[in-house]
């Protein structure tokens, strides 16, 4: 049988060009090994700000309506008479006054002289035999409708303004429905007179003439008794005022409206159904509540009011503590309890203590309480205040204050609450830059409730029926509290299952001028994209694309934002080919990727010059000003260099005469000593477009410039680093004559030699690569053996070889070219190593010998990796240079040219 003649490889092609029909698990592993590489770099770094503020400087000619991070705050500014809220924006209603003109059938409402005798301590129960003297009733009409009510010009005057609570219907009937929590003030006022309760109550006298100015609501008077009660100013609920002013000691909830009086005393069931067991288990509850409050909440609170006058702090946390336990042991802490607005005055007394620790254990009762409004705002205040201080930080891992704000900041309306909002996140954001504070926001899911305030706050912008500078200050706070938790513990998968980076994209498409929220965002990403999981994420939503491009255009001279905006297109672009595919695709790209190119590389050579004249000495870390731009040009150029890697982006980039020509320029103006990152960076962004070196490849166009750039990397006393990269692109350029003789002339043949003698099988498979194309020509093969070329070839392929099958193809690739014109294997290779050559081809092509126990003991892709490269990079080259130096092995020497 005849052995089947071996390919024969053409001997010109450049070592770079793929073999022909290869199985799919070289071709795999080929392009890891390629010649096109991906770049990697640092994250830009970002120094620590050790001032703690809500808002970064802003420029001068910005309209600031933001709110301010230093302001004074104390007891004063919270207002005592504390009325829960439900924290729901509700519409308008189409309201009208109905205030009746007929005074006849106004509803009378007791005079100040009247109401002075709700003062009198309660009497015991008056002799059955005498007659009592009733609280005169409110006039009906109808079915107990109520038009209207008066009071006295001095009552008027401490209210201020008429309320507008009345009723609105004519002739309505007061039910337990229609009294509800908009009329709970009426039916308590109404109670607190001691209206239908069939007990004695103190004498009322008739009000005067003069006091008949209509008003639409009976609070005005209940807020009046309770002023005179003592309470400085803090709202009473029904049944606090009944148990003061009833008699015998009875008093009901403020709640039942539904029973009135009638003209002898008796009682009369309203419409609305009977009170029958379900009143009274109110009144039990109600008593029992005071009776709670009086035994237990009542003596803790003088306490704390005793030692907060002798400013003992340490007694009043420990007293705090004792109440939020005390509260929330029996569900107390909520708004519709009774003794609220009580608690929250005796607390409001005591935030004028500078103590953190102990302002946090207030506002921990408040924040418990759901206090809205003014005092919202004014709590987050006071907790913004103390978490300014980096110092206080470890008193908000006490207690569960963490918690609280939490749950505030998801619990109210954004519109209505805004700025409270923003104090409270911008508390979370200082807090978050505490590493063991993050620890713990992250377990208690802070990252899915900044996701949803976050995604709310999305859904007003579309609605675009707000102020945007509103939800911009919010904004502002709440990304840079992810920005604190995005590389922190388990952050990464919250943020992968919120499909937070989506959403953050949209922000940062809304607010693209507002350069804080998209600074805040840029570090974001730049934390996450580090991350293969997340850079894909990002990587799949295609408007990433058009607005990192469009960061790129609109902040094109801040440095801070541009460097992280291209390092996040560097990671996407790194590992993913459609990531490249979708970037390149977007409009004007590729010249926004230069514009920023060039820019910062004026803005870096002005920079220079103008340290030059002010001739500053030069530091080892260089100037922290052009560091920055150069920061720049070291993540865009990677952008660049990782697009072109894709085989249809890559040509069309290496057609562009003016990326060519900014590379080149910062060969020219940068040396590899103070910029070195930046030099590898461009020549491997060189390298990755002379891959797909055409006739219109404008590298074609300005090889020889280029050339000449490298080869001060070479010869000059340079790292190696810079030597292996420039390797890679002469490996490809080489496949020019005109390169090849231009780098024999300086020698560059000779330094290749040398990096064969390097233990780095990398710079070894390089060093062969450029080799071959050296070695199509003749002029140039006798560098090689007068350089013992020859023999550190043979070494590699015995030392190598057998652990890396496209190593030793490369070497036996090396010594075919070489051999091109042999005539003795001897004297073309030496008599020495043509023989060991052809022991160890013979050895290496025997498919029992690969099979060795090493081989065995891997797995099956790996067996049938390694077996693949074998098959088709080893043996088809190997069999051919065996042949040759077998059909040429001869003792004879062959006579000099010209001999007879």
């Amino acid at each position: 049988m005849e052995p089947q003649p071996p390919r024969k490889p053409k001997e010109n092609r450049p070592f770079y060009a793929p073999p022909e029909d290869k199985p799919i698990a070289v071709q795999i592993i080929n392009e890891a090994r390629s010649s096109l590489k991906e770049l990697k770099t640092k994250r830009p770094f970002t120094p620590r700000d050790d001032r703690r503020t809500l808002f970064g400087s802003r420029p001068v000619n910005t309209s600031d309506n933001r709110p301010p991070s230093a302001f004074s705050l104390d007891s004063r500014h919270f207002d005592p008479d504390s009325r829960p809220v439900s924290g729901t924006r509700l519409s308008p209603l189409d309201h009208k006054p109905c205030i009746s003109t007929v005074q006849e059938d106004v509803a009378k409402l007791p005079s100040e002289a009247e109401v002075e005798g709700l003062l009198l301590p309660p009497r015991p129960p008056s002799d059955a035999s005498k007659p009592s003297r009733k609280a005169p009733r409110a006039r009906t009409q109808h079915a107990n409708s109520v038009e209207g009510s008066t009071v006295s010009e001095s009552q008027k005057s401490r209210n201020g303004t008429l309320s507008d609570d009345s009723p609105c219907k004519e002739s309505g009937q007061i039910t337990p429905e229609r009294v509800g929590s908009g009329n709970k003030e009426r039916s308590l006022a109404i109670e607190e007179r001691g209206e239908g309760d069939g007990k004695e109550a103190p004498p009322h006298r008739a009000p005067s003439a003069a006091s008949n100015t209509p008003v639409s609501s009976v609070s005005s008077v209940r807020t009046d008794v309770e002023e005179r009660l003592g309470s400085g100013g803090s709202k009473r609920t029904g049944h606090d005022v009944e148990a003061r002013v009833g008699s015998g000691g009875s008093k009901r909830g403020g709640h039942d409206t539904d029973s009135r009086v009638g003209s002898g005393g008796t009682k009369r069931t309203s419409s609305a159904g009977s009170r029958g067991g379900s009143a009274g288990k109110r009144e039990d509850d109600s008593q029992e509540e005071l009776e709670f409050y009086t035994n237990h909440i009542s003596p803790l609170l003088e306490l704390m009011a005793e030692y907060s006058q002798k400013k003992d702090v340490q007694k009043i946390i420990s007293l705090s503590e004792d109440l939020y336990q005390l509260l929330q042991k029996n569900n107390l802490l909520s708004k519709t309890y009774k003794q609220r607005s009580r608690i929250l005055k005796s607390i409001f007394k005591m935030l004028d203590l500078e103590e953190p620790q102990l302002l946090l254990q207030l506002a921990r009762l408040i924040l418990a309480f759901r206090v809205g409004g003014n005092n919202l705002l004014n709590v987050c205040k006071l907790v913004f205040k103390v978490s300014r201080n980096e110092k206080n930080d470890p008193a908000f891992l006490d207690g569960n204050i963490l918690e609280l704000l939490l749950e505030t900041m998801n619990g109210v309306d954004i519109l209505g609450t805004h700025e409270a909002l923003i104090y409270c996140v911008g508390s979370l954001k200082f807090l978050t830059g505490n590493a063991t504070i993050a620890k713990q926001l992250v377990q208690k899911h802070c990252i899915e409730k900044l996701s949803t305030l976050l995604d709310s706050i999305i859904k007003l912008i579309g609605e675009n029926s707000h102020n945007p500078e509103q939800l911009g200050n919010i904004l502002v706070q709440l990304t840079a509290a992810l920005r604190n938790l995005a590389d922190t513990g388990s952050s990464r998968d919250k943020i992968l299952n919120c499909r937070l980076l989506d959403s953050l994209t949209l922000v940062s498409d809304s607010y693209a001028g507002d350069w804080e929220i998209v600074l805040n965002v840029s570090r974001i990403f730049s934390k996450v994209t580090l991350h293969t999981d997340c850079c894909m994420a990002l990587s799949e939503n295609v408007l990433s694309y058009k607005v990192f491009l469009h960061l790129l255009k609109k902040h094109l001279k801040r440095q801070d934002i541009v460097v992280r905006v291209s390092f996040i297109l560097g990671n996407m672009t790194a590992k993913n080919d459609n990531a490249r595919v979708q970037l390149f695709q977007q409009p004007k790209s590729l010249d926004i990727l230069l514009t920023v190119l060039k820019t910062h590389l004026e803005l870096d050579y002005k920079t220079r010059n103008k340290l030059e004249k002010k001739d500053k000495p030069k530091s080892d870390g260089g100037n922290e000003d052009t560091n920055k731009h150069e920061d720049v040009l070291v993540k865009i150029v990677r952008v660049i260099a990782n697009v072109s890697i894709n085989d249809e982006v890559g040509p069309q980039v290496a057609t562009s005469n003016q990326c060519v020509e900014l590379l080149i320029r910062i060969l020219e103006t940068k040396d590899i000593e103070s910029s070195e990152e930046l030099v590898l960076n461009t020549v491997a962004c060189i390298n990755n477009l002379s891959y797909f070196n055409s006739k219109h490849s404008a590298i074609t166009t300005h090889q020889m410039k280029l050339v000449d750039c490298l080869m001060k990397l070479v010869l000059g006393e340079s790292m190696m680093k810079s030597i292996v990269e420039v390797s890679r692109v002469f490996g490809n350029l080489t496949g020019q004559k005109q390169v090849r003789d231009f780098l024999h002339q300086q020698q560059v043949d000779k330094v290749l030699i040398t990096l064969l003698d390097s233990g780095d099988k990398e710079v070894v498979y390089i060093a062969c690569g450029v080799l071959i194309n050296f070695m199509v020509d003749e002029e140039k093969r006798h560098v090689l053996k007068k350089e013992s070329g020859i023999t550190k070839l043979v070494e590699v392929l015995r030392d190598f070889g057998r652990g890396d099958w496209e190593l030793a193809g490369m070497v036996c690739q090396t010594l075919w070219n070489y051999s091109g014109k042999i005539t003795s294997s001897n004297a073309c290779f030496g008599h020495i190593e043509a023989q060991e050559l052809t022991e160890i081809l013979v050895d290496f092509l025997d498919k029992e010998n690969v099979y060795d126990s090493e081989l065995t003991q891997m797995d099956e892709d790996l067996q049938e990796y390694i077996m693949d490269c074998w098959e088709t990079q080893f043996c088809p080259v190997a069999e051919q240079l065996l042949n040759r130096i077998e059909s040429h092995n001869s003792n004879f020497e062959p006579l000099p040219s010209g001999a007879s």
